[in-house]
């Protein structure tokens, strides 16, 4: 199972110090707890501001994954929600696009672009070229998670799957529509109003994993990883 983890600062208590410190430490946590994938989604960020935390967050993950090299392989990676720019400046593993954002293959080209210019930190191209780039999108319907096979993009959130406390007025697509997203041939993760009593509901659906902001944050991730995979 995938476990994808999107980010919120805001949702945490204090000023933005406080916020952010407790941001990194939920973002270390995520990491030691083997969690697939970290979207950092802090997209009210001056450019500056959202380079610095996706530094910072970069350097957590990658001491977390040595730490835990001996035991298994390295797993989390680190994407930035709609900066692909920022994705490169920092070495971090792709991005994630919403709905109506540009497509995967023009993150790839300009990945590949501004590498073969030189413009793209030192050993980035190396590490994480234009085809190894990681791109997840947003999608709320099967045709678009269809479309999203087709432009190559490595992984589709599909949401609302079911009703979000936070968001009431929004119909959920239900369980049959993300049984029909998942015939695509792309993984696709479950997004909206996922909890650990409806998460099996997903996997028998098709999903590959589930994405959620409050379930990893609002909780101890080594616990709902723990849950989730066994």
């Amino acid at each position: 199972m995938l476990l994808y983890y999107i980010t919120d600062r805001k949702a945490f208590p204090g000023d933005e110090p406080t916020r952010r410190r407790l941001l990194l430490d939920k973002i270390a946590e995520a990491a030691r707890s083997h969690v697939d994938y970290i979207q950092l989604r802090e997209k009210d960020l001056p450019t500056r501001d959202l380079e610095s935390l996706a530094s910072e967050a970069m350097q957590i993950i990658s001491r977390e994954n040595k730490l835990a090299a001996d035991h298994c392989p390295p797993s989390t990676a680190l994407l930035i929600n709609s900066r692909a720019d920022v994705a490169l400046a920092t070495n971090a593993a792709g991005v994630h696009l919403p709905a109506n954002n540009l497509s995967p293959e023009e993150v790839r080209a300009f990945w590949q672009g501004t590498c073969s210019a030189g413009l793209c930190g030192a050993g980035t191209l190396a590490r994480v070229s234009p085809r190894s780039t990681v791109i997840s999108i947003s999608c709320h319907s099967p045709a678009e998670v269809t479309e999203a096979a087709s432009n190559q993009a490595t992984l589709a959130l599909f949401a609302p799957v079911f009703e979000k406390k936070d968001a009431p007025g929004i119909k959920p697509s239900g369980l049959e529509k993300l049984r029909q997203a998942c015939r695509a041939n792309i993984p696709v993760l479950a997004l909206g109003g996922v909890t650990l009593q409806n998460a099996h509901s997903c996997l028998q659906a098709g999903a590959a994993g589930i994405a959620a902001i409050r379930l990893f944050q609002e909780n101890d991730i080594a616990t709902i990883a723990r849950t989730l995979r066994g």
